[in-house]
């Protein structure tokens, strides 16, 4: 496994070692003892993800989980592309409102570890693209809480404008990082 650090401390992309020959490839998406080895990242998944967007422009996001259910995400593109985007939401954090994008595509295997107390969130840059992303802790609909993903705060820079991207009525409605009091 190969990893590169991003200008957030605690954000990684991460290249599994892909073995090829004429049949195909053959990876491991996920070792708990490499993630340890080479990172010091526990992520003791306990759930997988797998979402589709059938449209160039598709947003979700900008999502996390409040505590005691945060999660620390593992993710990657299994078909097409996408731009995806972590956010530190942490309030005590020195990275506060800052974000990085990583393109992630499903020929590189690249995938992205977001730890707990992020805001994540995809821009599909294909008209298929999919993800699937473990996670180290259960989906709590009382803890699920997003960013508007306009917010001026953050400044995110999208791969399109705002009137191409097509987002959910639950996420035109979340609330600006101002307007939430979070424990994050």
């Amino acid at each position: 496994m190969q990893v590169e650090h991003t200008a957030l401390p605690g954000v990684f992309v991460v290249t599994p070692k892909v073995f090829t020959d004429p049949r195909g490839w053959f990876m491991e998406s996920y070792s708990f003892r490499e993630l340890s080895r080479q990172l010091g990242v526990e992520l003791r998944c306990v759930q997988e993800n797998h979402l589709r967007s059938t449209r160039k422009g598709v947003l979700r996001g900008i999502h996390f989980q409040e505590q005691p259910f945060a999660q620390s995400k593992l993710v990657r593109c299994t078909v097409g592309r996408v731009m995806d985007y972590a956010v530190d939401l942490r309030r005590d954090s020195p990275t506060f409102r800052q974000w990085v994008c990583v393109e992630l595509d499903a020929d590189s295997h690249e995938q992205l570890f977001i730890p707990k107390g992020f805001g994540h969130a995809v821009v599909s840059l294909s008209e298929i693209s999919e993800l699937q992303y473990m996670v180290d802790a259960p989906y709590s609909p009382e803890h699920d809480r997003a960013v508007r993903w306009d917010d001026p705060e953050l400044d995110v820079r999208w791969p399109f404008a705002a009137d191409e991207l097509i987002s959910s009525e639950k996420d035109r409605a979340a609330p600006y990082l101002k307007d939430i009091d979070s424990g994050r």
